[in-house]
């Protein structure tokens, strides 16, 4: 019913002059915030692994390698103005969500659907190393940033037109 009510709301605040401030806002400074946010995540995982000992499962490498990339585009569309770089980040999030989404399904007790090998240097994907309100966990950390940054991906620049592709300011 929440969703509902949401679909029902969300044109009328896109309407309203508040709703056309704040999506200004949001379009403008998606690149930069997702940027900060992919930053974030690489320190955080790299913190994990190298400072706290936490060994990263082959699932923790998926979403890496989906992550490491767009701090990289997102970095690069900072410095050129290129808003082109959106598709690809929005592709790589989507892909990311996906994952994190089946590795916190796994990590609260889903039965796996492929094999997660597990070797000297890896753990379990079904291994938490902490838990925190009850649901906060790597995974859904990483969820979070995907979904975020997804989110962000989705606004366009208000001078961009809703057909062109590319935009160089």
């Amino acid at each position: 019913t929440l969703a509902l009510l949401a679909l029902r709301f969300v044109p009328t605040l896109r309407a309203s002059a508040w709703g056309v401030r704040a999506s200004a806002i949001t379009s403008s400074l998606s690149i930069p915030i997702s940027f900060m946010i992919a930053l974030g995540g690489i320190v955080i995982s790299l913190f994990y692994s190298d400072i706290a000992g936490f060994f990263p499962c082959l699932l923790c490498w998926w979403q890496r390698v989906l992550l490491y990339p767009q701090a990289v585009l997102l970095g690069i569309a900072l410095v050129t103005r290129d808003h082109g770089v959106r598709k690809y980040c929005l592709t790589l999030s989507i892909m990311g969500v996906v994952v994190a989404i089946y590795h916190s399904y796994l990590q609260f007790g889903g039965s796996s659907l492929i094999p997660c090998a597990t070797n000297i240097t890896s753990v379990a994907c079904t291994h938490r190393y902490f838990l925190e309100f009850g649901y906060v966990t790597i995974p859904t950390m990483s969820l979070t940033a995907f979904a975020l940054i997804a989110t962000l991906m989705t606004f366009r620049p208000h001078f961009e037109k809703q057909g062109d592709d590319m935009c160089h300011a």
